[in-house]
């Protein structure tokens, strides 16, 4: 293991050490480290994949944290704006932190990890407005007219950040709040850009989703926490916040959107106790155990249904290339002599790149056209029907693989 990645032994929110394997899906290659198809071979690294649970503040964790250099590169290939999904959201999340809290033009919103600002488009208008993320996509941000700073969020952003604009109204972290390495540190400089008066709304992978649909796919390196909002409460506890409003949301096969705030400001909603309630009859070892059994049989019903086709002689390509497909293709131990290749559209940082720990191509969709296969497996199974009917749309005739929650193939 590389010098700044390491093994973590005890819960990443309490510090205590009372971690326990929930799964392991062996090692697992950094999900945006591509290799260029026609680029001299290297060495693929792989680092530990494992779930581990603490008791102490009922968090799901893995077990290794992987550099952040490494797992968020320069070339960093991720744009939000790209999914209909993500952009609907957005607009939805603009609607109804409004309705929670009073914005006015002299406010400012700041969002972490805010990528090609997709999130910001939606208050750029009306508001103050600045993102901040390490990857060059924040250029795309900042051609849209949204102030953008290319830095890490740490201790010395957060200074610059109250030098230069002051303190915000609203502090956003969607699908990046898990992402980060130190939770404390990173709750301690959100807190230090934040009014007393201002919110801050989170997005992550909600972890009763994961274990519903059996998302082994989403298990990967750059998420570092897989929070409930048991755990959520726990840690903004120790910040002396709490929450004020949470909801489940479609996002990236079923997130949490947790809006958080300094202690007696603000009213809350039912919809907290709600789900706190439901975590505390659903979140419990013999969940863990059937969870982990459902992924080793989701596992091994895909290999089945695509070795039989391959027994057929018949030709596969994968649509998309997420973070979730390098996990779900390395962790089945699929290859190029089972999946052709994988199609992106076009314009895709990703074309041109094998899949990360494999030698499957990474290829412009026109090939789907014209070399068509007889299956296509959706790696982003999650948004299926509107996969489906875009690809139906463009001519596609041959049928569908669905790998999760449960594989199946249809028409």
């Amino acid at each position: 293991m590389d010098k700044k990645s390491k093994t973590i032994d005890r819960c990443q929110i309490s510090g205590v050490q009372d971690l326990k394997t929930v799964l392991s899906l062996g090692y697992l290659p950094p999900v945006n480290k591509l290799n260029k198809i026609n680029s001299s071979l290297r060495e693929d690294v792989f680092y530990p994949a494992e779930l581990m649970f603490s008791p102490s503040s009922k968090l799901i964790q893995l077990s290794t944290i992987v550099d952040k250099e490494i797992l968020f590169p320069k070339e960093y290939p991720y744009t939000s704006s790209t999914t209909k999904v993500l952009r609907e959201n957005f607009e939805e999340l603009y609607k109804e932190c409004r309705k929670i809290i009073s914005i006015s033009s002299k406010d400012l919103i700041i969002d972490v990890g805010s990528n090609d600002g997709n999130l910001l488009n939606n208050f750029k208008k009306h508001h103050k407005v600045l993102g901040i993320t390490p990857e060059k996509i924040g250029k795309i941000a900042i051609k849209k007219g949204i102030n953008t700073l290319i830095k890490y969020f740490n201790k010395d952003t957060a200074s610059l950040v109250l030098k230069k604009f002051g303190r915000a109204k609203i502090v956003t972290a969607t699908n990046v709040f898990a992402h980060i390495e130190d939770v404390n540190s990173l709750m301690k400089n959100l807190l230090q850009i934040l009014i007393n008066d201002g919110i801050f709304i989170s997005e992550s992978h909600y972890l009763v989703s994961l274990i519903e649909t059996n998302q082994y796919d989403t298990i990967y390196h750059e998420h570092l926490r897989y929070y409930s909002l048991t755990s959520l409460k726990y840690l903004f506890n120790k910040y002396d916040m709490e929450i004020i409003h949470a909801k489940k949301i479609n996002t990236h096969g079923g997130s949490i959107r947790v809006y958080a705030a300094r202690k007696k400001r603000f009213k809350i909603h039912k919809s907290v106790t709600k789900i706190l309630n439901f975590e505390k009859k659903f979140l419990n070892w013999k969940t863990f155990i059937n969870f982990k059994k459902n992924v080793v049989q989701s596992k091994l019903n895909l290999y089945s249904i695509l070795k039989k086709l391959k027994n057929k002689n018949k030709k596969i390509y994968g649509i998309g290339a997420p973070s979730r497909a390098s996990t779900l293709i390395n962790y089945v131990g699929l290859d190029e002599n089972i999946i052709d290749c994988v199609l992106e559209i076009e314009g895709s940082y990703k074309i041109g790149s094998y899949i990360p720990g494999r030698k499957i191509p990474i290829l412009s969709e026109k090939k789907l056209y014209n070399d068509p296969p007889d299956f296509v497996i959706l790696f982003s199974w999650h948004i299926a029907s509107e996969l489906k009917f875009n690809l139906r749309k463009k001519g596609f005739k041959g049928k569908f693989i669905i790998p999760l929650p449960y594989p199946k193939i249809e028409s």
